[in-house]
């Protein structure tokens, strides 16, 4: 499976219409890809909390018809990071989109965990509660979505795994300051959920708001596949996703589990 990664840096003075255009480019530029991953909220930047408002739209907006016309074009499924969507009751949601390679909206995630303790997004934004996975049928792989505060609830993770997730993808707009934790919560997830972690951050400052870069693939044993540097755009991997069965199958440590099993009906 080969997947690319675009870590975009949102530059302030890059007008929203044309880092569309820009980012829709570089889609068309992955053919080839099994899977092109976006980061969290890269049309506004993910601490832009004062435009929130200003850039919400529907799921069939302007990023959502860019992303889809770009999909089709590159003939590639493209998880198009985060969109602020907003609803037909006026609520807003940090919402991911997964588009098919003939440019369908195959699924859309609306973040479950709100960063802010009370601040910017999570006063701002409602929140998400379904678990989403997506079948790909080309790779023929079942993937899960998160999105960036997730990293920090491993028992969404866990729901992931029981839905079948083998490749959980993490778009995100985590900040340079704690870039320790990113590294540190990718592997984390990626080890306890014995599955891949596509993970892909963005570059440049969001509202002063320095981000980590580092997108990273990292393999079942918590191995880092790829992973770019704080500045780089682009970055490619590729993996085999017959590893996550080798793996819990030669390490089953998630047939121990006790707590948190799903409950019959």
């Amino acid at each position: 499976m080969r997947v690319s990664l675009l870590q975009i840096d949102v530059k302030a003075d890059e007008p929203a219409s044309a880092r569309r255009e820009r980012v829709a480019g570089l889609v068309r530029q992955q053919r080839g890809a099994d899977l092109v991953v976006l980061p969290e909220l890269w049309g506004i930047g993910a601490f832009s909390f004062d435009g929130f408002h200003e850039h919400a739209e529907p799921l069939d907006g302007p990023t959502a018809r860019a992303m889809s016309a770009a999909a089709h074009d590159a003939e590639v499924w493209l998880h198009a990071g985060s969109i602020v969507e907003r609803d037909g009751d006026g609520a807003l949601y940090n919402t991911s989109l997964l588009f098919s390679p003939d440019g369908g909206l195959h699924r859309t995630y609306r973040k479950i965990h709100r960063f802010g303790f009370d601040q910017g997004e999570a006063a701002l934004m409602s929140r998400g509660d379904e678990i989403v996975t997506a079948h790909l049928a080309g790779p023929d792989v079942t993937v899960g979505l998160a999105t960036c505060y997730d990293l920090r609830f491993p028992e969404q993770f866990r729901q992931l795994v029981d839905a079948g997730a083998q490749v959980i993808v993490v778009p995100a707009g985590w900040p340079a300051r704690r870039r320790a934790h990113w590294s540190l919560l990718t592997r984390a997830r990626a080890v306890e959920s014995q599955a891949y972690v596509v993970a892909c951050n963005t570059a440049g400052t969001h509202a002063g708001v320095e981000q980590a870069g580092y997108s990273a693939v990292i393999d079942p044993w918590g191995e880092v596949v790829a992973e770019a540097g704080a500045g780089e755009e682009t970055l490619v991997a590729e993996f085999d996703p017959a590893v996550v069965a080798e793996t819990r199958a030669e390490f089953p440590a998630l047939r121990d589990r006790v707590l948190g099993l799903p409950q019959p009906v």
